[in-house]
């Protein structure tokens, strides 16, 4: 357990690092465990680090969030709606035109029926969120707009590069989403998702970490994530 005194002895930095230490190699633990892992080893730290905010403006944290960042840890539920998500392969990018994505790309699973039949190290799945995003009122305020979703050879990795490019290419011709490769289950869940109108809040923003509260509805517990910027 941290406790929030200790925490105002650290500096910035080290209060960011002590927050990286503790994620390291725990964005696979179960999302209860997670939640948990929140309450009794970050919540103090992202409390103290939440006061020394940098760029508390909303308006001002948009320059500062552009480009492509890592998402080391969260409990954001419907990042692991798809079994076998790997981990550094998952991203989001800020687009300068007001688009917004998360992406990752996920080993073959049960839930993918078109990847049983395929061998485990030819395919894989990369699927991709895409919002929009503006701020006002010092807001953050996010919609949804649709998803993408690609089959590729899983010996080439989902690189920054690589998910930049999709992104980029599916913004500049949006179409009506059609949920693919899926089960019905899994279908109805991200169609879920796309009716959502998400909340977000950066708690701590800096050119290369920040903590971003979010909340898919306001009745719902909010999830938090660690991301730092891809270099």
């Amino acid at each position: 357990m941290v406790d929030l005194d200790s925490c105002t002895q650290k500096s910035t930095d080290e209060l960011k690092q002590a927050v990286l230490d503790r994620v390291a190699n725990r964005d696979g633990d179960a999302l209860g465990q997670k939640v948990q892992f929140y309450k009794a080893e970050l919540a103090a730290l992202v409390a103290e680090l939440q006061r020394r905010n940098p760029v508390p403006d909303a308006g001002d944290q948009i320059a500062l969030v552009q480009g492509v960042w890592l998402s080391l840890w969260s409990t954001i539920p419907f990042q692991d709606i798809f079994p076998g998500r790997i981990r550094d392969q998952s991203y989001q990018i800020f687009h300068p035109d007001g688009y917004y994505a998360n992406m990752a790309r996920y080993a073959p699973g049960s839930r993918l029926p078109v990847l049983k039949k395929l061998s485990a190290w030819l395919v894989a799945y990369d699927f991709m969120l895409i919002q929009r995003y503006e701020v006002r009122d010092q807001q953050w305020l996010i919609q949804n707009v649709g998803v993408e979703q690609a089959l590729r050879l899983r010996a080439r990795p989902f690189t920054a590069p690589v998910a930049e490019a999709w992104f980029t290419k599916a913004v500049a011709s949006p179409k009506v989403t059609r949920m693919k490769h899926l089960d019905q289950p899994t279908t109805t869940k991200v169609e879920k998702i796309l009716q959502a109108t998400p909340q977000l809040e950066h708690l701590y923003c800096d050119s290369d970490f920040r903590i971003v509260k979010t909340q898919r509805e306001s009745n719902q517990r909010a999830s938090y994530t660690i991301a730092v910027r891809h270099l």
